[in-house]
């Protein structure tokens, strides 16, 4: 069996309508880049709060991706 490694980012993602959509975001959008996506872990979830109000839905997301040595 060969060795994997496994990088770990933290991203946040953002949505004006849920908090299951900014976390959708974080992750769709670093995947454009990103190859061997493998895990997203919901770290921390919060709202920006204008005027008393929600106006947005922030996700904390820690993500793996399979390392490649280059070698």
């Amino acid at each position: 069996m060969s060795a994997s490694i496994y990088k770990i980012i933290e991203l946040v993602g953002t949505s004006d309508v849920s908090w299951e959509e900014a976390a959708k975001n974080a992750v769709e959008i670093a995947g454009k880049t990103l190859k061997d996506l493998r895990i997203a872990e919901v770290t921390k979830l919060d709202m920006k709060v204008e005027n008393g109000k929600v106006s947005a839905y922030r996700a904390r997301v820690n993500l793996s991706f399979k390392y490649e040595s280059g070698a």
